[in-house]
């Protein structure tokens, strides 16, 4: 990774790095699903969930592919629940599961994954 790239990586945030790679599976066609945290009335940011905590913040689908993909600031790792989510996918027959970070979108990683032909099953 160039310099330049690293420093990009520890400036970008992870809602930057979250619209980057919306973008790019949009563009590749793929379908995406991102819940959104919303204010509530007593000032504080929460994502209404019914369940288990830590789920992983995207899905991406383009048949006959399906991603789980945790995404963290450069310096970010996954909580104790998150990880647990993303294990448990992992053992699933055909899920793929990642933990995305600028750096990853950087270095064409993100990009990789989500051009990579389809496959037929």
């Amino acid at each position: 990774m160039e310099p330049w790239q690293r420093l990009l990586a520890w400036e970008m945030s992870e809602r930057e790095l979250l619209d980057h790679v919306i973008e790019c599976a949009r563009a590749f066609g793929w379908l995406v699903h991102h819940d959104r945290p919303a204010l509530t009335r007593s000032g504080r940011w929460v994502t209404a969930l019914q369940g288990h905590p830590g789920f992983p913040d995207l899905v991406l689908v383009r048949p006959p592919r399906v991603l789980f993909v945790e995404l963290k600031a450069q310096n970010g790792e996954p909580s104790e629940a998150q990880l647990h989510w993303l294990e448990q996918l992992a053992q699933c027959t055909t899920p793929e599961t990642h933990v995305w970070r600028p750096r990853e979108w950087l270095e064409g990683t993100v990009e990789r994954a989500l051009a990579r032909p389809q496959t037929k099953r």
